[in-house]
């Protein structure tokens, strides 16, 4: 795609600002991270850092990869999530210090807001393949709608920043608080004797054993709420309870990303309803591909039980990110909101396709068999990701080409103004 001059000049007036309100990093993580960045060289550029912090991400699929290739749902060696604990923190080391950096070599810029927001989307669904994983949810339901929802988390956090101009770290964030709370699951399940099955099990199981009278209380409130079966309070694995946790939390954030919306608004004089026209281009494409993903229900292709699965969902994150990544554009050139992308319209033809014995009564083009399936689903991700690569290299490489910054290399302004390389500068001066 092409920068238009209009989005240039809205680049020209962006200015980066934000409010973070965690305690936790505020008190704890803050001073870490100031420590951390002085341990960098000012000769490392800002985006290294931010791609340094994915790498180990990478790092930890790869070894998801290895031991579990089909998602399947084997027990890891404990080591193995212990890693994804060190590597999840190295990325949110990274991710914190990557803007300090910035500030240090005087390189703040809107291309570093795009680079580490582009960064934590893909992030993003690679934490809910793994996370999922330790917490023994792998090829389930479960896992599709903690994607759903921690994607939407993230997208409303980005809607916020549009509309308001500022990014919002509440007192419990996913960037902070968030990271934290998985970094715990892998290490409970990597120092668990039982490993991810200890997440299948009843979530109060710990409360009634250390206090046994509030094993009757439980029941009693169950009857209160006419709960029966395995919806029973004293039933619900702790896994399950995390993910209605989850969900509450997403709700919760869309709740106060409004509510700053609505705020930011009314300070300007605008329109309060019409921002949340920007939700629909997210849940419409939500909705595809959950429409795509129930065509096992009625006897077409089976993905979430499959092996399918975790390219599916490499899909999913890969067009979640080009999707996100374009509504960052938007906000740091001024420019008007995406409705919408290509992406949604080949998830519509994959998910229409793969219902098509449903809605047409005929046999689905491209995923008539399982070997079909297979090779389209993955053939999907490599499309997906090639098409957020593409998208990414031409953004950077324009924004660098009109600002004289560069991606991964540390420039400072000469005496005419002009960004340089740091040999350049020193012989200037």
């Amino acid at each position: 795609m092409r920068i238009t001059k209009a989005q240039f000049k809205g680049l020209d007036a962006y200015k980066y600002s934000g409010i973070d309100k965690s305690i936790v990093s505020k008190h704890v993580l803050g001073p870490f991270w100031t420590w951390l960045v002085t341990l960098f060289p000012k000769t490392l550029a800002p985006n290294t850092i931010t791609f340094i912090g994915l790498c180990f991400v990478f790092t930890n699929v790869f070894t998801l990869l290895v031991f579990d290739p089909t998602y399947a749902g084997k027990v890891l060696p404990s080591w193995v999530y212990l890693s994804w604990a060190i590597g999840l923190f190295a990325y949110q080391s990274m991710d914190a210090i990557d803007g300090k950096q910035a500030r240090r070599v005087g390189m703040a810029s809107a291309l570093g807001e795009m680079f580490d927001h582009g960064c934590d989307a893909i992030n993003t669904t690679l934490e809910v393949i793994l996370c999922s994983h330790a917490l023994g949810l792998n090829r389930s339901w479960w896992t599709v709608a903690s994607q759903a929802a921690t994607l939407c988390n993230f997208y409303a956090s980005t809607w916020e920043e549009y509309h308001t101009g500022t990014l919002y770290l509440s007192a419990f964030s996913g960037p902070v608080e968030g990271i934290l709370m998985i970094c715990g699951i892998y290490l409970i399940t990597a120092f668990h004797p039982e490993g991810p099955g200890f997440w299948s099990k009843p979530v109060l199981t710990p409360i009634f054993k250390a206090i046994p009278d509030t094993l009757h209380l439980v029941e009693k409130l169950d009857q209160v709420l006419g709960l029966k079966g395995g919806l029973r309070l004293e039933t619900i694995p702790a896994n399950v309870a995390f993910m209605a946790i989850g969900a509450l939390g997403t709700v919760g954030n869309i709740a106060n990303s409004y509510h700053n919306v609505i705020a930011a608004r009314r300070k300007n004089g605008k329109p309060l309803l019409a921002p949340l026209l920007g939700y629909l281009p997210f849940f419409t494409h939500v909705i595809i591909l959950v429409f795509w993903l129930q065509a096992e229900v009625r006897g077409g292709v089976s993905i979430v039980h499959d092996a399918r699965m975790l390219p599916f969902l490499g899909y999913w994150g890969m067009a979640f990110s080009y999707q996100v990544s374009q509504l960052i554009l938007a906000h740091v050139t001024k420019s008007p909101f995406p409705y919408w992308n290509g992406m949604m319209i080949y998830s519509l033809f994959g998910a229409i396709d793969a219902n098509s014995q449903w809605i047409f009564g005929r046999t689905p083009l491209v995923q008539a068999s399982p070997v079909a399936a297979n090779v389209f689903i993955v053939m999907s991700f490599v499309v997906a990701l090639f098409n957020y690569v593409r998208f990414a290299r031409e953004v950077i490489w324009q924004i660098c080409e009109y600002t004289g910054l560069a991606c991964f290399t540390v420039r400072h302004k000469d005496a005419n103004g002009q960004w340089v390389e740091n040999v350049e500068a020193a012989k200037d001066k």
